[in-house]
């Protein structure tokens, strides 16, 4: 399946059952309702996906799980992590075995370096196949920097990678990647709070956090920020950011999930290391979210 990078792309959740196995008829429903809400894909198991807690089992069981859920309806993009590049080239040749119609390709888990090693590292992982790929950079969570000219430069020597998933929640990357790669690479945000001025700046696609728990109304303001809709844009954003500011935290995979506990579609349960939110933590979050709940605003249906 040809992957169509310009939309709206949840980074999906892990749903685990109380014994924290992974909860796969919950894992179908939820794919399932993130592509009846408008969504053009599924990003599983990345740093949301709390992929650094699954075995390598359970990574394919999660794959196989999205893949039947929403068969040729939308493609699903895993995200390629892993601690050794050994391990991620098998997780993308996996990927590929699977049925998955592209890549999400991370630096290692735990070793940042100099641009020559990061850049063999996920040289493998593109190369291992010919989906297409989007390279992730987030220097804020993974200590590893792909600059501009880094990306360009890979991009130059691999034609399956396609886009870039900009998380370094610097805007300036979004214009200084436009003016180095043209139309060759596709540019999209994964930083909730940063989707509309992204846009503004050039980006196409949002990997997306809070959409796990709020899908309608992520693909409300990609289209009004996509479409040049302003005014919509801005009260909606307005409502929005509360919420989707809990994607630029530390404990961002925990407060996603109460998100999706509050809106019943979801449990809070995560994987130790990560623990539940408690105390005044949780009485904030749960302040938060229900005071947007409070004043959702109506969307207006539209023909698509």
């Amino acid at each position: 399946m040809k992957v169509n990078w310009k939309g709206v792309i949840p980074a999906i959740t892990t749903p685990f059952n109380a014994d924290l196995s992974v909860d796969e008829g919950f894992l179908t429903k939820h794919a399932r309702w993130l592509v009846d809400e408008g969504s053009i894909g599924l990003v599983p198991i990345g740093s949301l996906g709390e992929s650094a807690t699954l075995n390598a089992a359970e990574k394919r069981k999660v794959m196989e799980t999205c893949v039947r859920a929403v068969g040729d309806r939308v493609p699903v993009i895993p995200g390629i992590a892993a601690l050794s590049t050994i391990e991620a080239v098998k997780l993308a040749q996996d990927a590929k075995a699977i049925g998955c119609s592209g890549l999400m390709v991370l630096p290692p888990y735990v070793y940042s370096t100099d641009w020559r090693e990061m850049k063999a590292h996920v040289r493998a992982a593109i190369a291992a196949t010919d989906l297409p790929c989007m390279l992730y950079n987030n220097p804020i969570a993974y200590k590893t920097d792909f600059l501009p000219q880094y990306i360009v430069e890979l991009a130059g020597e691999l034609p399956n990678l396609q886009a870039v998933k900009e998380s370094s929640a610097d805007l300036r990357r979004v214009m200084a990647i436009r003016a180095l790669a043209g139309a060759r690479m596709q540019i999209l945000v994964g930083v909730d709070d940063a989707i509309v001025e992204a846009i503004d700046a050039g980006a196409i696609g949002w990997i997306a956090g809070l959409v796990n728990a709020f899908p309608a109304e992520s693909v409300a303001l990609y289209r009004y920020a996509i479409e040049g809709r302003k005014a919509e844009a801005f009260a909606l954003y307005q409502w929005f950011l509360p919420l989707l500011r809990m994607d630029t935290v530390v404990k961002f995979v925990q407060l996603i999930k109460l998100a999706q506990h509050r809106v019943g579609m979801g449990s809070d349960r995560v994987r130790p290391p990560r623990l539940t939110l408690q105390g005044d933590e949780l009485r904030e979050a749960m302040a938060t979210i229900d005071r947007a709940l409070a004043t959702r605003p109506q969307l207006k249906a539209e023909v698509a």
